[in-house]
């Protein structure tokens, strides 16, 4: 078992953030061949999904579905005022199990690994295991 971590910088309120590279970087110095990459975001208003990274216009669309299924307006009661970005990430989720070939991510032709970004901009961190 081999694990880490690593930090994201998030520069918006939401922003979905390819770390596919980040993650594939991270397994390729482990020099583990096949095996099963978990990752978990320690985060209460961030979340991790895989989903489609050729056409850009998906993070958008998927950022303002969020917003259309979770109201930003809400009489929510959470004094912080980040109550949407709490809802949103328990939608989304906050961990990733992932499958490692020959050393690489068994990822779909157009899928990408996505930090999702409900509260920010902020410093994030990733852990990650390989087992």
């Amino acid at each position: 078992m081999v694990s880490g971590k690593f930090n994201v910088k998030t520069s918006h309120t939401m922003e979905l953030i390819d770390i596919t590279s980040q993650i594939a970087r991270e397994i390729d110095n482990t020099g583990k061949e096949a095996g099963i990459c978990y990752l978990y975001n320690p985060h209460t208003t961030a979340g991790l999904t895989i989903n489609e990274g050729a056409d850009p216009d998906v993070q958008t669309d998927i950022i303002a579905a969020l917003q259309k299924i979770v109201p930003l307006n809400y009489p929510y009661k959470h004094r912080e005022g980040n109550s949407p970005a709490h809802v949103m990430t328990s939608l989304v989720g906050s961990s990733l199990t992932l499958l490692i070939n020959q050393g690489r991510l068994e990822l779909g032709t157009w899928q990408k690994i996505f930090f999702c970004e409900f509260d920010g901009p902020r410093s994030r961190t990733i852990l990650w295991r390989l087992v």
